[in-house]
């Protein structure tokens, strides 16, 4: 289990990243993703791949892509920080990644396949990582974030995600509120 990071480890912006993070074990939690992302994907038919629940916003297609986008951009800046760069890490603008990818012309299937290898290279380099390396700090986008952030927030970013394509697309499983 990794002790979730204090507010000062990471920028605002990711704070409701963080916050979704169940307690638990992160590793864990990182590696059963792929799988959770794949029955959501499963419920999507041909046709569906495409649809937005908006104008202006992303299909399907889109908001998975993005997520991979996200994982490489986050586990770069992981990497990064746990090798003890000390240069600025540049931002990425998710808006501008998603509007010159090609993700409304690549199937969802091969999208789940690609995200779930970003995230299984993701974790082989965590699960490497030394009690010092989670507490390293670095600048990425302007902001000092630490390695156990970064962790924190890739888990975060799909949780959030998740709950966009329950509350907006209709996917994924609901969850029961008679209580």
């Amino acid at each position: 289990m990794t002790l979730r990071p204090e507010p000062a480890e990471y920028a605002p912006f990711y704070a409701g990243y963080v916050s979704l993070v169940p307690e638990g074990d992160l590793l864990e939690l990182l590696g059963q993703q792929p799988g959770v992302l794949r029955r959501v994907a499963a419920t999507v038919s041909p046709d569906g791949e495409s649809r937005r629940y908006g104008p202006e916003k992303w299909s399907v297609r889109e908001v998975f892509g993005h997520l991979g986008d996200a994982e490489r951009a986050f586990a770069y800046r992981l990497f990064c920080i746990s090798r003890g760069e000390s240069a600025p890490l540049p931002g990425f603008d998710e808006i501008a990644y998603v509007t010159h990818s090609r993700f409304d012309s690549t199937p969802l299937d091969e999208l789940v396949d690609e995200l779930a290898d970003l995230r299984s290279s993701s974790l082989a380099m965590i699960r490497r990582l030394e009690p010092d390396d989670w507490s390293r700090a670095g600048n990425a986008n302007g902001s000092l974030v630490t390695v156990r952030a970064l962790a924190f927030i890739l888990a975060g970013h799909v949780l959030h995600h998740l709950a966009v394509l329950q509350a907006r697309y209709g996917l994924g499983e609901s969850r029961n509120t008679d209580a």
